[in-house]
């Protein structure tokens, strides 16, 4: 069953806020700077297609192979469609966005982040384009459900990111586990846990926000709202199993939060070996190869809850604004951006999912040991989006900093009141 998130005025409405898309934007489109490669590029195309005027493209970027990568692809649709196009990468992506917004002269094109999104969309930034791209039936539904607002696609989901469960196999042999073991339950998540935790190691860390902590909320059929995004439900009987059986991990004393073992994340705790398992996402595995090449692991779904399984995906999408002198260049422009085949193209330079679900069995055979993440999918919710939530977010990461000593039911209480104001003050 695909958990698609609830819609507010026909937009999606689950989301971990700005501290779970801070790791998106580390992975797949942040606002990363590279000095070496400051990726601003001018391409000038000789073709026939959407000639006339130029398009200037803004990307946050996660390195040089994504920089690289969407340079070589506006490059070659400018060559082909004859229009001139600059990409430039953002050394503050949500800064300059705003920037170019309040002086009527922003970006043609640019990514924008799923918490940033309804914001834009509301205050008539953003074009609404979706539905004129050849991929608007090929995307994920959740994904066209995160970046729908008042009943349209606003702009074209780029690329997603899943979590999932990431374990090392040299720590799995040693404490006599087998294929057999991988856990399905959560019963069985924490018997593993608790084999696999020794003096120095503990058998499962993550961190401590909502971005990673949801995934055990969704597994136990909780949501952040209801259906059309107009009540909040963080305080559901299922959200409080859930984060109830994450308060039990913490003291069962096999669990824990990175920051609590001494790492800034679950992937520095599991690449140091203080944690035998984490849950992390697709992006970890740039961290793996670069910063600790010698771990083996392996990534498998995550167990199910009492509802089933349950994970949190993250994206982007490729904004096109609403001010821009050249439109309809714009949206052929992410037409060839969100195309199957570069899609791929990109997957095989940074790593990326492909939004289009056309692609996942060709993103299966570049990544085999990762298939987890891309088959996620069909279980995945969105973060949420409701413009100022991401503040409740915060407040939600910071209650939580205290899990194992508080009560479930009194950080959702709090939660729960917040998200209803905020939802309540977008409906008026």
């Amino acid at each position: 069953m695909l958990l698609t998130t609830p819609r507010r005025r026909g937009l999606a409405a689950l989301t971990a806020g700005a501290a779970g898309l801070l790791l998106l934007a580390a992975c797949s489109g942040g606002s990363g700077f590279d000095d070496d490669n400051p990726g601003e590029t001018g391409t000038q195309g000789t073709g026939g297609g959407t000639s006339g005027g130029s398009l200037r493209v803004l990307i946050g970027s996660s390195g040089d192979a994504e920089t690289d990568a969407v340079n070589t692809a506006v490059a070659a649709w400018s060559q082909q469609s004859g229009t001139d196009a600059t990409v430039t990468v953002a050394s503050d992506l949500a800064q300059e966005l705003s920037q170019g917004f309040a002086s009527g002269d922003p970006a043609d094109v640019f990514y924008v982040s799923a918490d940033a999104f309804q914001g834009y969309a509301a205050n008539g930034s953003l074009l609404a384009y979706g539905d004129q791209l050849d991929a608007a039936d090929d995307f994920y539904p959740s994904l066209v459900d995160q970046f729908t607002y008042d009943d349209q696609l606003y702009c074209a989901p780029k690329d997603f990111s899943t979590l999932a469960l990431i374990i090392n196999t040299d720590d799995w042999a040693a404490a006599g586990l087998t294929d057999a073991d991988i856990p399905t339950t959560w019963d069985q998540l924490t018997d593993v846990a608790g084999k696999l935790t020794t003096g120095d190691r503990v058998g499962l860390a993550f961190s401590g926000e909502y971005a990673r902590i949801g995934v055990f909320l969704a597994q136990a059929g909780g949501t952040m709202t209801n259906e059309d995004g107009t009540e909040a439900t963080v305080n559901s009987p299922e959200n409080v199993a859930g984060l109830t059986y994450v308060k039990d991990l913490l003291n069962s004393g096999s669990a824990a939060y990175a920051a609590t073992i001494g790492t800034g994340w679950g992937g520095e705790a599991f690449g140091t070996n203080k944690a035998a398992m984490t849950i992390e996402g697709n992006w970890i595995t740039g961290a793996m190869t670069n910063d600790y090449p010698d771990v083996k692991y392996r990534v498998v779904e995550l167990p199910a809850g009492p509802a089933g399984q349950g994970t949190l995906q993250f994206t982007n999408c490729w904004g096109i604004a609403a001010d821009s002198d050249n439109q309809d260049a714009a949206v052929d422009l992410v037409q060839y951006l969100t195309d199957t085949e570069q899609q791929l193209s990109f997957a095989k330079a940074f790593g990326v999912m492909p939004s289009v679900q056309s692609a996942a069995d060709g993103w299966k055979d570049l990544y085999p040991d990762m298939t987890a993440f891309i088959d996620s999918a069909d279980f995945a919710q969105n973060v949420v989006n409701a413009q100022g939530a991401s503040d409740v977010i915060t407040d939600f990461n910071a209650q939580l900093e205290g899990l194992a000593t508080g009560d479930p039911q009194a950080i959702l209480d709090s939660v729960q009141n917040s998200l209803q104001s905020v939802l309540d003050d977008n409906a008026s």
